[in-house]
């Protein structure tokens, strides 16, 4: 039931944010938008480093570690490439070519993105439960609890767009609240995946830090800072990644 309840933690965040499109008439303004990106931007960070790099690096090595780090961002690399999708605030489709529309790409978009989350959940979790494993479980439930942080403005961030797009008000909640079902999904399949080769649990924990750093780097960051009211988006980096910093201090 602990274990579970790490993996269920980031999807209500989703879930919650996205029912902000049921109750808020007008939206969100670009400026609050930015806010959000650049908090979610923060709090991936910071669990990156705090979270998942500092315990692979002291249950192996900096080499497994960077090794790892680096795979992870090859590999959400390949799924940009390969994966037809929309970033929110994005009029261009990325991936390879496709006739999917508008709605759907966002949908793999939001997708691409929960993956690493999901990870890194699930790897968090798994070098839990090892026999002697350099991360408590309250350090899970803090990196659980982060995600679930910046998952809940990002629910906004996905079903408003969604809702823009012509969804009603239910679908657009509906669809926000699918997107982050891939997270506990993701989450139970690192989890069973490294629990079958314990010898490679540091290397699952920087994969996922790398592959949460390259959504950081090549979505989230562009989007925070692109146009006007940048500041918004770097003063929400600063207060999310300072909140993921103390939410791992206090349950550390």
């Amino acid at each position: 039931m602990q274990i579970a309840l790490l993996f269920i933690i980031p999807f209500i965040g989703t879930a919650l944010g996205a029912a902000g499109v049921l109750f808020l008439k007008n939206g969100l303004g670009r400026r609050t938008e930015k806010a959000i990106l650049g908090f979610a931007s923060g709090v991936m960070i910071a669990a990156s480093v705090w979270s998942l790099l500092l315990p692979a690096i002291e249950s192996s090595s900096y080499y497994t570690a960077a090794s790892g780090f680096l795979i992870g961002i090859a590999f959400l690399l390949l799924l940009d490439h390969l994966t037809p999708h929309l970033h929110a605030l994005s009029s261009s489709p990325e991936g390879r070519p496709s006739r999917l529309s508008r709605s759907a790409l966002l949908m793999l978009s939001v997708t691409l993105h929960n993956i690493p989350e999901g990870m890194a959940v699930g790897a968090g979790a798994a070098i839990t439960a090892a026999e002697g494993g350099s991360m408590t479980y309250l350090s899970a439930l803090a990196l659980s609890l982060g995600i679930a942080l910046q998952n809940f403005p990002e629910g906004m961030v996905v079903s408003f767009p969604l809702y823009r797009e012509g969804k009603s008000r239910l679908s657009a909640f509906l669809q926000g609240v699918a997107s982050g079902a891939v997270e506990p999904a993701g989450a139970v399949i690192a989890f069973i995946a490294a629990g079958l080769v314990s010898s490679i649990l540091p290397a699952f924990l920087s994969f996922a830090a790398g592959a949460m750093f390259y959504v950081v780097v090549e979505e989230l960051i562009p989007e925070a800072s692109e146009g006007e009211h940048s500041n918004a988006g770097t003063v929400g980096a600063a207060l999310g990644f300072a909140a993921m910093m103390l939410l791992d201090g206090i349950f550390s």
